[in-house]
């Protein structure tokens, strides 16, 4: 038989079918009281007859052991005799009450409190209510003297505060704020000391149009905290007041409110109609972090950390379209070339790569088919998703040298297959899904500014024509780049100013760290040495908290360094800097600058050759500036090769970050070293 216990209010046990179980007198009781307090815990005999007595009886245990048997019998009534007890069981040298956490109507009320953590207003609302009319009295209301009582009482008793709070807070948001004025205001009259409370109950009724009795309400909690603590109220209470006495906009819900509203009521809906293990929840869930990621800092590293999990659930379901499907949904716009988490880019392109190979295979014959059948449109769209999620996960992945060849095949593949299928399905999104992938496998050479600028513009333009917002800042950031690369300084400005404004209008608040280092660049390019360095030491401070470690790490100083090159200033050496994942080839110009030639020397000759990306040039201008310095002549003459296509632009600028000058400097720094 299935027993349940309670404890908010007098102690007592009931029945499955809810007939409340004789359970004696308060000895009796207290036992099983204090028996629920050790939560499934063993309490020996010597305990309890400490407990239960200040003064024991000489036949304390006895009398013990006879409230054990009668509780047994209330609890297990049907139990045959000299049968083991399953609910209070003997162990040692006491007794143990084995309830399951549902059976408790303490443990059940802290389940689910805690369970709404990250719920939404609408949930918590119904779910505290429901739980707050478990109560029927003070926790253990029969022994609230009782010193073994006394910790756990006041535990509980806590916690409904907490529960009725956050309630009403709920119902606030939920624009509800009439139903909480009158709890709240029973509330702040019997606990007059809790100033989550007082404030509350301001807000609630600021909202409901009564600035007075808010007003009002804030000089009674004033003077009760005066009265009774001899406190003044805390920060947050004295700011509220200042905010109604000013009617700051943030108070009044409006607009924000309703929509805050509606969001509440839907995802209530749907958590209630849409099962947790359903394959329609994980596809929405990974849309709904496709979403966050762009919301900010915090959102984006979240977004990370949970997409990989949502992909292995996707897997795991055997099902290689619900995995397509998963992995394609988070199609985020990616403008860096190095990826923030590298190992989980990797295990990304393998899943992609083992979806691939488990669809149907593609026609013999590529491209658009007037007999093709929806089924066969869906596998095409699958496939140009996973497609475009190995190009653009491959970033950061290609090496300099002859071993660019080999490692740049597949993405480079991937990326033009994703192209190609997307423009005979003739799908906006997917087309700049796809030429995100394109764009990322153009590095595989220096001097591409103009074909990624092209790549910039066709996205631009496919976004703005299919409302595709994210995607329009996209393709404008890819033309600041391009644009700088080129020193079209007006150009970028043009592009950095459109990307500002989608990103304000469209709420995408990482879109300001990029277009803010622009303008750090910008400075460097035209202004004064100092200026530029005070711009960059402003910039870098936008990288903090924004989630993007791999835009981050090594940028400062490598910014930094760049304005000393680009202006001809003697290097100055940061010992203490960290130069992130370019320090191999920024090494070789520090031990040139201290004097070492022969380390620097050496350094050069051990390096790795940069890889292809948005700083591949820049790298190479201080390769090959270093090799020239100290007479490395194979290295200045591939340097030389790798920069030659590039000779028109500025080393670097393609970056939207940094330059260290025109490239055409460093060949001819190159070539009089070769000459000489």
């Amino acid at each position: 038989m299935r027993v349940r216990y309670g404890v908010l209010g007098a102690v007592a046990a009931w029945s499955p079918d809810g007939e409340a179980l004789a359970l004696k007198g308060p000895r009796h009781r207290a036992v099983l009281a204090r028996l629920i307090v050790a939560r499934r815990q063993v309490v020996t005999v010597t305990r309890l007859v400490e407990d239960l007595w200040e003064r024991p009886p000489d036949d304390a245990v006895g009398a013990v052991r006879t409230f054990v048997s009668a509780l047994r019998r209330a609890l297990e009534p049907e139990r045959p005799p000299r049968s083991p007890s399953r609910l209070l069981v003997t162990e040692g040298s006491g007794y143990a009450l084995r309830a399951a956490p549902d059976d408790v109507d303490a443990w059940r009320f802290e389940q689910a409190v805690a369970s709404l953590a990250d719920a939404q207003p609408a949930r918590v609302a119904d779910r505290l209510t429901e739980a707050l009319a478990w109560w029927r009295g003070p926790a253990y209301a029969d022994f609230g003297d009782a010193p073994w009582a006394r910790g756990e009482r006041a535990r509980l008793t806590e916690l409904r505060l907490h529960a009725l709070e956050r309630r009403a807070g709920a119902r606030i948001a939920l624009g509800e704020a009439a139903r909480a004025v009158p709890d709240l205001d029973a509330h702040v009259a019997e606990h007059p000391w809790r100033e989550d409370a007082w404030q509350l109950l301001a807000r609630a009724l600021y909202r409901t149009g009564r600035q007075a009795d808010a007003l009002s309400v804030l000089r009674r909690a004033r003077g009760m905290l005066a009265e009774q603590l001899g406190v003044d109220p805390g920060p947050r209470l004295r700011r509220l007041e200042e905010d109604i006495l000013r009617q700051a906009e943030h108070l009044d819900q409006g607009a924000a409110g309703t929509a805050a509203q509606v969001w509440a009521q839907a995802t209530t809906a749907y958590e209630s109609n849409v099962s947790a293990r359903s394959r329609v929840h994980l596809e929405s869930t990974v849309g709904l972090m496709r979403d966050l990621a762009v919301t900010g800092g915090g959102g984006l590293e979240s977004a990370r950390h949970h997409r990989v999990a949502a992909v292995a659930a996707a897997e795991e379901m055997g099902d290689p379209e619900l995995t397509a499907r998963v992995i394609g949904v988070f199609d985020v716009p990616a403008i860096w070339t190095r990826a923030d988490d590298p190992e989980q880019s990797r295990w990304l392109v393998g899943a992609a790569e083992r979806t691939l190979r488990l669809l149907p295979p593609p026609p013999a014959v590529p491209g658009p088919s007037p007999d093709a059948s929806p089924a066969a449109d869906a596998h095409a769209a699958a496939r140009c998703r996973l497609l475009a999620t190995v190009a653009v996960e491959s970033r950061g992945a290609l090496p300099g040298g002859e071993a660019a060849r080999e490692t740049t095949a597949r993405p480079l593949q991937a990326a033009r297959q994703a192209e190609e299928i997307a423009r005979g399905l003739d799908d906006a999104a997917l087309l700049a899904f796809a030429l995100n992938g394109t764009f990322m496998q153009t590095f595989h050479r220096a001097g591409l500014a103009a074909r990624r600028d092209a790549i910039g513009a066709e996205v631009v333009d496919l976004a703005a024509r299919h409302g595709l917002a994210r995607y329009e800042v996209l393709g404008h950031l890819i033309r600041l780049q391009s644009g700088c690369a080129r020193r079209d300084l007006a150009g970028a400005d043009r592009h950095a100013a459109a990307a500002d404004a989608l990103a304000a209008r469209h709420e995408l608040p990482l879109v300001a760290v990029l277009t803010t280092w622009y303008r750090a660049l910008r400075t460097a390019m035209t202004g004064a040495p100092e200026s530029a360095r005070h711009a960059y030491e402003q910039a870098a401070v936008c990288l903090d908290g924004a989630g993007m470690p791999g835009l981050r790490d090594g940028l400062p100083p490598l910014a930094l360094l760049s304005v000393q090159i680009a202006h001809g200033e003697p290097l100055t050496v940061d010992e203490a800097a960290d130069w992130g994942p370019y320090e191999p080839w920024v090494r070789p110009t520090l031990l040139v600058a201290q004097g070492r030639r022969e380390e620097a020397g050496a350094a050069l000759r051990a390096m790795p050759p940069p890889p292809r990306d948005l700083l591949f040039e820049a790298m190479w201008c201080l390769v090959g500036d270093a090799a020239a310095a100290v007479g490395e002549s194979a290295v200045t003459r591939r340097a030389l090769a790798q920069l030659a296509p590039a000779a028109g632009e500025q080393a670097g600028a393609g970056s939207g970050l940094l330059t260290f000058g025109p490239v055409a400097d460093h060949l001819r720094v190159m070539t009089a070293a070769l000459e000489s």
